[in-house]
């Protein structure tokens, strides 16, 4: 396994994979999740590609930037041991070099859920997944569908720029308890631990609600709504049932829905969502 810190080398390294790339995107701390994407990337692709890197602009005033979990040298052991071929490691001033001020800017999808509560994420994010693709050129990307709005976004980006790369998005991971992977569970005391499946759990309800035939947003929200309000712990920042094309909140289902939530536990947000009909797959 190579890993590399610069644009140049890494381009230079990538022509030389024979067959197919397939690149999986990660600001590091990984897990079972990530590795589920570098599994999903080896059984599809000729050669795999990884990226590590603490996107400084996707991150807002008063966020967790500073404490964000970093385990580089754990993060490549686990990339090694699963076949990953190639890394690339920059740091902040090689991705945003002095002068740097060239952006991609969202349209309104990236305005609702999260866009609302964290301005300026999304251009953080497209802006760098943009310079990832350009610099690995993969023939496949992979996501997770946990962020489910920033996948959405990335396959709008590539869609609108003619990007020839395909955007896989693959299904969450979850704990035995339902509690779905993600580096920023490191944050949780024991006790916000134990309540956080409560996402699961309201997903769990509303997914119980359409299979017994509501297709009413309101009620659908709702049935989210009840459960997390049973956990004193859980703080929901917002609850979603929205069109997973356009990401309006519907009120009445005619296809399907994309239910997602932002709940937080003491200092701690979590995301989660289900698509639904299940299996349907965003």
């Amino acid at each position: 396994m190579r890993v590399l810190t610069e644009a140049g080398g890494t381009r230079d390294l990538r022509r030389g994979l024979r067959g197919s790339v397939g690149l999986v995107p990660t600001m590091g701390a990984l897990h079972d999740g990530h590795l589920s994407l570098v599994r999903r990337a080896r059984a599809e692709n000729d050669a795999v590609a990884a990226s590590i890197f603490v996107n400084p602009t996707q991150f807002g005033p008063g966020e967790d930037l500073a404490a964000y979990p970093r385990s580089l040298a754990g993060d490549l052991a686990r990339l090694e041991a699963e076949g990953v071929d190639l890394v690339f490691t920059p740091d902040a001033a090689a991705v945003y070099p002095p002068g740097f001020q060239t952006w991609v800017v969202p349209g309104p999808l990236a305005e609702p859920l999260e866009g609302a509560r964290r301005p300026g994420h999304f251009r953080g994010v497209l802006t760098v997944v943009s310079k990832l693709l350009h610099v690995v050129e993969p023939d496949r990307a992979y996501f997770g569908q946990k962020d489910a709005q920033q996948a959405i976004l990335v396959r709008r980006m590539v869609a609108d720029l003619d990007l020839p790369v395909g955007i896989v998005v693959c299904p969450i991971v979850r704990e035995p308890d339902g509690l779905a992977l993600s580096s920023r569970n490191a944050y949780l005391t024991s006790e916000e631990r134990r309540a956080a499946p409560v996402l699961y759990r309201s997903l769990r309800a509303v997914s119980g609600a359409w299979d017994a035939g509501e297709r009413r947003g309101d009620r659908l929200r709702e049935a989210a709504r009840a459960v997390l309000a049973a956990e004193p712990l859980a703080a929901p920042d917002y609850v979603s049932a929205a069109d997973p094309e356009t990401l309006a909140e519907i009120e009445t289902a005619t296809g399907r829905v994309l239910v997602s939530m932002a709940v937080r536990f003491g200092t701690t947000r979590l995301l989660d969502n289900i698509l639904l009909p299940e299996g349907s797959g965003l």
